[in-house]
Order: structure tokens, then sequence, then C-alpha cells
């Protein structure tokens, strides 16, 4: 979060461009990188709103103004006036999503936002684990109902609990309704959100239902995002990451090159400090590894490095993860699936522990260590484990908490059902592709094409197509064959 900034370094000195939903095309992707470059940048950094950061020696307004006017991009360099919208696009095609979900829904109810929200918006597949979902002030969470999504708003900057909205919202009215609420909410005052919600029903003409069942929590475990990766379309994907959050300047002008000559239609930025390029073709997978030999890219980082959320620019925090991840990483600990935040100041949390410190102007700094309810980094309410505690003692704390995670783990947080008793019934339902007749069991799943065992259908992503003759997912009929 911007707020926590190193002391040397004042919100006024920060330009913070919006890249909305946290896509970004190549080309004006080298835009923003070619113009921090002309102010003597030599690094960018990611922000947690999927936003670019970077503090030139000297700002020139004229010359952000000029090129992000041409590439309909917006930029603050005042502070937080504004906020980036959040969506979960980046994880389309990475791991599985809602089954109505596809790259061009997200396109579609972005372009409806012709302003630049100050308040902070989500908009976020519940399918996913990558991107969180409470994280804005108006959350929008895909529902079951193609089309219609749930709002949920926190009404205060920090508040653990979300007031919920009585109907499901329809796509191209999310950028409606979060227009009526700021003209409504009152900066730095908490949001009445049922009095402003009666207000936007009776006064704007929107396309909404009720709800009829509650939101279910993604549970499955946090994914990995680095490295290169086969997509079910045959393409891959490549998540790149740095472990100080300094990307080099001239690493990234090559990168937009490399995706303009080889057909890569978009960058995408994650919520934990990287970014990922889909729609690479087997044939160019050696330019990029050319690419990552000659800058010094490592791409087999740990999750234990992996997963943490640090404030932007704060050292404290850095010094302190970097102090841990060396601690840990001689100790037998796992932490695929938990995700750590360390917190010194004030921030909407979302990851399974928080290490909080609790400044001293007599001594060092305490620690506080918490977890979130079942470890899920969007429950809302997190549980203390222990209180003030010396820095050395937090390896073995996180060892223990890591112990508990695994202890409490069952088919649950995979999205696998508990093995049934066989029924009666000879048939089960299964899946075929009306061009060529092939099969999808849900319950063998396609290990070839990287799909795992008691994958449901509605859970493969839009891009899904028949290894045999490539027919979309749309083509698939449920029919009952046969049980063997």
């Amino acid at each position: 979060m911007i707020e926590q900034l190193e002391n040397t370094l004042e919100k006024e000195d920060l330009v913070r461009i919006f890249i909305k939903g946290g896509i970004s095309s190549p080309g004006d992707f080298l835009k923003i990188i070619q113009v921090a470059e002309e102010l003597e940048v030599d690094h960018i950094h990611f922000g947690s709103r999927q936003d670019i950061l970077f503090a030139p020696p000297k700002i020139s307004r004229p010359k952000l103004k000029e090129t992000f006017e041409s590439i309909k991009t917006t930029f603050d360099c005042d502070g937080e006036q504004f906020q980036n919208i959040v969506t979960s696009y980046v994880a389309l095609d990475v791991i599985p999503s809602t089954r109505w979900l596809a790259a061009h829904t997200y396109h579609y109810i972005l372009d409806t936002f012709d302003f630049q929200p100050k308040l902070k918006v989500n908009i976020i597949d519940p399918a996913q684990t990558m991107v969180p979902l409470f994280t804005g002030h108006l959350n929008f969470v895909a529902s079951e109902k193609e089309g219609y999504w749930y709002l949920f708003i926190r009404e205060e900057e920090h508040a653990e609990v979300l007031w919920e909205c009585p109907s499901l919202i329809y796509n191209y009215d999310i950028a409606k309704v979060v227009k009526a609420f700021e003209g409504l909410h009152v900066p730095g005052k908490t949001i009445n959100s049922s009095k402003v919600w009666k207000t936007v029903v009776s006064t704007l003409d929107i396309n909404t239902i009720a709800k009829t069942e509650p939101l279910a929590l993604p549970t499955g475990p946090f994914p990995y995002y680095e490295g290169m990766h086969r997509m079910l379309s045959g393409k891959y994907w490549l998540g790149l990451y740095w472990r100080n959050n300094s990307f080099d300047i001239p690493f990234l002008k090559e990168l937009c090159e490399v995706c303009l000559k080889t057909n890569i239609g978009k960058i995408t930025i994650t919520p934990w400090k990287s970014f990922i390029v889909k729609g690479i073709d087997s044939k160019h997978i050696i330019i990029w590894e050319k690419l990552l030999g000659k800058f010094g890219i490592n791409v087999r980082h740990s999750s234990l490095e992996l997963n943490w959320h640090l404030p932007v620019l704060d050292n404290e925090a850095l010094e302190l993860k970097n102090y841990l991840v060396r601690a840990l990483d001689k100790q037998d600990i796992s932490t695929y699936g938990l995700t750590f935040t360390i917190k010194t100041k004030p921030v909407i949390l979302f990851t399974s522990v928080v290490i909080e410190s609790i400044p001293s102007s007599t001594r060092e700094n305490t620690y506080n260590v918490l977890y979130a309810k079942d470890f899920n980094c969007n429950e809302p309410k997190y549980i203390p484990f222990v209180k003030r505690i010396p820095k050395e003692a937090i390896p073995p704390i996180l060892i223990e908490l890591s112990h508990l995670y695994y202890e409490n783990l069952d088919n649950s947080n995979y999205d696998i059902d508990e093995p049934k008793k066989k029924l009666a019934s000879t048939t089960v339902s299964v899946y075929q592709c009306q061009n060529c007749l092939s099969i999808y069991d849900e319950s063998m799943g396609m290990p070839d094409e990287g799909i795992p065992e008691n994958t449901k259908f509605e859970f493969l992503p839009s891009s899904f197509c028949c290894p045999t003759c490539e027919g979309p997912k749309e083509d698939f009929i449920e029919i009952e064959m046969p049980q063997s």
C-alpha cells in the first residue's frame, strides 16, 4: 500500500500509473517504461493494487500527462486521490475460473469505466485464489448466475465486517454503481451502504436480481505464480518475480520488445509484486530463455520466498522478510499454500499469516503473529496466535503455524468432493465433444493436458479446447455413459 513508504520518500515523490484491471498491452507498457527512463528512473515497482510505481528525481507533469493521455492511462503523483481498479484477469487461463467468465467479460466491464475511481474497486472471480476478493471499498465478486455479481462494501477503511448488497448486479451496470457510490460518499467518512444502495436503486436504471444463495469463498491453495507453465490451449505463460520488487528498466524494455516481436497481446500484473506474460508459443520459448539468461533472471524461487505481501518501499518490512526467509530456509518447513504479510501500519490484510510490528521507542520492536480463519486469506477475521515476541522467536512460531495449517487440511481446501458411496446407478455423467466424440471425465481429468483428476468441467478455463480436434469448450455436452 502506498501509505507505507519509507521515511525518506514522500507520497509526492512517487508516480503511480493506473493499469486498469492489471492489464496492459506490451506497447503501452513499453511507453510507460520509456517515460520512466526519460525521467532518470532505473527501476520500477509493482503495487498491491496492480499499479506501476516509480520515484523520479524530478517529476515532469507535462511529460507524464502527454504520454499517458496518448495511451489512455491515468497517473497520480498527489498521494492517493485516485485508485486503480483491481481484477482477477491475471488468473484467467492460469488457474481454474468461474465457467462464464472470459477475457472479453473483463474488458467489457472495464470499458464502461469512463472515469478514474476514487474508491478502491475490486472485480474478482471467486473460483481463483491468486487475487484477493475483498481488498477494495467496493468488491464485486462473480456469482454462479452468468453476468451477475455480488457486491461487498467495506464501510470503513480497515473494517473487518463487510456490508453485503441484497441484490446481484449485472456486468455492465458495475461502473454506474461505483459512480453513484462515489457521488454520495464523503472522503474520510464511513460509507452508509444501506442508505446509499436505496438511493442507487431508486435513481439509476440498473439491472439487478435477487440473491438466492450466499457466496462460497474459495478454499483452494495459493497458486505458484512464477516460471514457465503450459496453458490448456497448448501455449505457455511466464510468471516473473524479483525479491526486492525493483524491476530494472533495460530488462523490461527488452521484454516488451520480445512480446511485440512474438505477438504477445497482454502483460498482466498480480497483486504480489510480480507480473505474468500469457500466450507464449512453444517455438518462442528459447527466445524467452535467452532473455532471462541475459539478465540473470531466476524463475525458481520457492513458495517460502514468493508468497509475501509487503508494503511498498518499506525497509523495515523488507529487512524482516529477508531475515525470516534466511532463517526458515535452514529449517524443515513447507509453506506451499500459505501466504504472509508484514504489517507495519494499518492496511487491509489478505494473507494467511500476519506478522504485525509493535513499535517501541526504548527497545527493539516486538511482533504479534496472527492467522486467518481456516488460513483462508479472504476471511476478514484474523486470530491472534502469539503476542509481543522478539524477532528471533518468529521463525519457530511460523513453523508451528505451518504444521497447524497442514494438520487442518482436508479435501475442501482443494475443491475436491469427499469420496462418496457408489450408487446403484450403472451410468456416470461425462462431457463429450460434439465434433470428434472425445470424452472428458471429471474423475479422470486430462493429466497429459495438465488437468488433474476430480477437476469439474465448469472449473475448466474458457480457453479449454478438445485435445483431439481443438473444438472449443462450448462444443462439449453432458451425456450419461455406462459405469465401468
